[in-house]
């Protein structure tokens, strides 16, 4: 498919019974074997996956690169989360039934997690859609399914102990999509991933990870952002600097521009949501480096103010928005602004998005918007034991199950998926096939950064 067929998410239902549609996923068997998934062999032709990367920086910041790849220097599962784009060039070798679904497109372990919802429950769900775009259902399990064995012999649970995971993650997402094949539309929109009364699909250390996790999620409010991010200074309060992480800009035109983006930001949202933000004020910006494959995108902090700029606090995160990873082999996105297509996908795929979700552009680049840290609480791979990384894969394969049933046909891709674990031991035989591609472009990363090819910092 060239890079500029545009191809939106407008899955064909034909108006078939749901029977008919799961045989249609089961005759895909016979075209596509489930088992073909476990293969991995890269292509004589395969690029260069530091010259993909490198390529990824025509619109970041240049100063921040080093922290980018200082950060993906420290392991290989820092550089399986920095890699979308190298990872995307390999699934899109591998293969496909050519059934889609709304990706978020950078599924790794780390992107999933406990989140408040507007109406202050927590729900389990994905998080990061930088790359969200529609396409092929598979890669979104793969990368999943890598994530756990990479972390696994990153952080010393082995490979076999990871191929483990992966295979329970794949099964806990096959499960939950058969169940979301016989379910209506809508009960599949409204389906809860509820922290306090975790599904019966999961076992029993996803139930006592969940707990953890959801306690966890409620100190991780806006006022404890505000509390650490932000200082009173000269009557008024000022995002605090944490060089280089958190800088304010060195110029008026940066910050500038900032307040010019928040004004076209507040038209892409609801109504009674703009009327809410036209409230505050913004009295303070700064830049911030956040995460590992985004370092050097813009991103900002806006601190805003109520009626006071002592009692009314509000703080958004501004974050850059490039094409995505996928677009060069599932299609370019429909939407003009990669802003909006993060807002869609997110919306699309999330339970219940942060209710300042929108987007805008300014000087030409694209931006979503939203809430800085509110009821959000991401484990860390490197706390976790065999139970604990068993039980978040499992509740991972169940999100995005979750998110695909949303976008996608979930009675095609049960027919498809079936009963047995065929699906489940190909895709986590790919998974460890996979971990030892990311092990050697690993190496090859820090061979470019030994040959002065790439300047790291791995001490930010």
């Amino acid at each position: 498919m060239g890079s500029t067929e545009r191809r939106g998410l407008r899955p064909s239902f034909d108006h078939l019974t749901r029977a008919e549609r799961y045989r249609q996923g089961k005759l895909l068997r016979r075209k596509v074997p489930r088992s073909s998934h476990a293969s991995w062999e890269p292509p004589r032709d395969r690029p260069d996956p530091v010259a993909l990367l490198e390529k990824t920086n025509a619109s970041r910041v240049r100063s921040l690169l080093p922290i980018r790849y200082g950060r993906m220097a420290l392991s290989p599962y820092g550089f399986l989360r920095g890699s979308a784009v190298v990872m995307a060039q390999d699934l899109a070798t591998t293969a496909q039934t050519g059934l889609r679904a709304q990706l978020g497109g950078d599924a790794h372990l780390s992107n999933f997690g406990i989140f408040g919802t507007p109406e202050r429950n927590e729900v389990f769900d994905l998080n990061d859609f930088d790359e969200t775009l529609p396409g092929p259902w598979e890669w979104d399990v793969k990368r999943l399914a890598t994530s756990l064995v990479v972390a696994a012999r990153r952080f010393g649970l082995g490979r076999a102990l990871g191929r483990r995971a992966a295979l329970r993650a794949v099964r806990s997402y096959r499960e939950a999509m058969n169940s979301y094949a016989s379910q209506p539309y809508l009960d599949i929109w409204y389906s809860h991933l509820d922290p306090a009364r975790v599904s019966p699909l999961m076992g029993r250390p996803a139930r006592r990870v969940v707990a953890r996790y959801a306690q966890r999620a409620l100190g991780r409010t806006a006022l404890h952002a505000f509390v650490r991010l932000v200082h009173r200074q000269g009557g008024s309060y000022r995002v605090r600097d944490q060089p280089p992480l958190i800088v304010h800009y060195p110029n008026a035109e940066e910050e500038s521009l900032s307040h010019r983006l928040f004004e076209r930001y507040l038209t892409t949202l609801p109504e009674e949501r703009r009327m809410l933000l036209e409230r505050y004020r913004v009295v303070d910006v700064a830049q911030k480096v956040v995460g590992v494959g985004s370092v050097g995108t813009r991103c900002s902090i806006l601190l805003l103010a109520g009626d006071t700029d002592t009692d009314d606090p509000l703080l958004l995160q501004v974050k850059q928005s490039l094409p995505s990873a996928l677009e060069p082999h599932a299609g370019a996105s429909a939407y003009p602004n990669h802003g909006e297509r993060v807002v869609v996908g997110q919306h699309l795929i999330q339970e219940a998005s942060d209710i300042f979700l929108g987007w805008g552009s300014v000087r030409g680049e694209d931006f979503y918007v939203r809430q800085l840290r509110d009821w959000k609480y991401f484990p860390d791979p490197r706390a976790m034991g065999p139970k604990e990384l068993f039980g978040h894969g499992e509740l991972c394969g169940a999100a995005l199950a979750r998110a695909h049933a949303r976008t996608g046909d979930p009675a095609r891709l049960s027919g498809y998926l079936g009963t047995k674990s065929t699906f489940d031991q190909a895709v986590a035989a790919f998974a460890d096939a996979y971990s030892d591609q990311t092990q050697r472009d690993y190496v090859e990363l820090l061979s470019a950064i030994k040959k002065g090819r790439l300047e790291a910092r791995p001490d930010v």
